[in-house]
């Protein structure tokens, strides 16, 4: 039995927009440029959708030597300009916006418009920015996004920014560090309550998720974060975190990243699936049955040998239901409670 899943975060927009590829869009309809996500690969595991991620890199580093390497900076990286990220966020919505038009995925606005992909048996794919570098401080690149698609934004990556500030990839650390929102990302947040566009808390610091929290009407996410109290890394979240998530309603995301993982924080593959099963048992106790997702980071993050790209999801929704998860339960994981979260900010 195939278990259709949606996964709450993926980077592959930004791995084909640094490919070498002449035609990008190919290699992911194709199957042949490598990475963990593409087209035969995802309809092979079950892979209904997902938030498809435009992160702006910082300037001359790829996103493999951001997150993919044993020892990762203690401080955060430099603040990155308004141009420079819209020119890459821009580079990648048109890849997405060229995906659809190969009828390669479809991208959606609403919970219908997934249904509607999941019926004709296309992959459905919600438009994200990790990050709002690429939103000006007067809004004007907001509206055209959300015209263009945008239907979920991370505020900050794991740096600083116009509207916030992000967590350090620092392992033994607490996410408490650093200012709140500014007012401008205070306005951000409420714009984006208006326009039925998610707020993704993960890479936020604890400040920025405490105004979130006060000033959002809708539930809090955080499409791939894992929990702190396993893995004690500045990208995780604390139990109070969890259980403002938790009274609101939300989902938080496992991340498959290793060293979100792992209570050592390395980056290894040699992670066993045992202890992705134990945050997965862990957030369902923190926040409910209602408010476990997926949020793999494939395309940005190493994951362990056991899951090797998108087609062992289907191996972890196994070690779920071989644990004693109903298959109720499981597909609620799978996809059930982002549908959930989706309708209701999205409709």
């Amino acid at each position: 039995m195939t278990i259709p899943f949606f996964d709450g975060h993926n980077d592959t927009l930004l791995r084909l927009l640094e490919s070498s590829d002449a035609d990008k869009g190919q290699s992911f309809i194709s199957g042949t440029g490598g990475g963990h996500i593409d087209l035969p690969r995802a309809r092979a595991a079950g892979m209904a959708g997902g938030f498809f991620a435009m992160f702006p890199p910082p300037l001359k580093t790829s996103l493999a030597a951001v997150t993919g390497t044993p020892q990762l900076e203690p401080n955060l990286p430099p603040e990155l300009a308004w141009g420079d990220a819209m020119a890459s966020t821009t580079g990648m919505a048109s890849l997405l916006l060229r995906l659809e038009q190969a009828g390669a995925l479809a991208l959606c606005r609403s919970v219908a418009d997934i249904a509607a992909a999941q019926a004709r048996g296309v992959l459905a794919a919600i438009f994200h920015i990790e990050g709002a570098e690429a939103i000006d401080t007067n809004f004007y690149t907001l509206d055209l996004l959300h015209a263009a698609g945008l239907r979920s934004v991370g505020i900050t990556w794991s740096r600083a920014n116009a509207f916030g500030t992000g967590v350090p990839f620092r392992h033994n650390a607490d996410p408490d560090i650093g200012p709140g929102l500014s007012d401008l990302g205070k306005e951000l947040v409420r714009r984006c309550n208006q326009m039925g566009i998610m707020i993704d808390l993960s890479h936020l610091n604890a400040a920025g998720f405490r105004d979130v929290a006060a000033i959002s009407s809708h539930p809090l996410v955080a499409t791939h974060s894992n929990v702190h109290a396993i893995s004690p890394h500045a990208r995780n979240l604390v139990d109070w975190q969890l259980a403002s998530i938790r009274e609101s309603g939300g989902v938080v995301g496992l991340n498959f990243a290793t060293g979100f993982l792992r209570p050592d924080g390395k980056f290894v593959t040699d992670t066993p699936m045992e202890l992705m099963v134990r945050h997965v048992d862990a957030l369902v106790e923190a926040v409910g049955e209602d408010g476990v997702g997926l949020g793999s980071d494939f395309d940005g993050a190493m994951v362990p040998a056991g899951i090797g790209d998108v087609t062992g999801v289907p191996k972890l929704l196994q070690a779920l239901l071989d644990k004693g998860y109903g298959e109720a339960l499981v597909g609620k994981i799978a996809m059930g409670n982002w549908m959930r979260v989706v309708a209701e900010v999205m409709g």
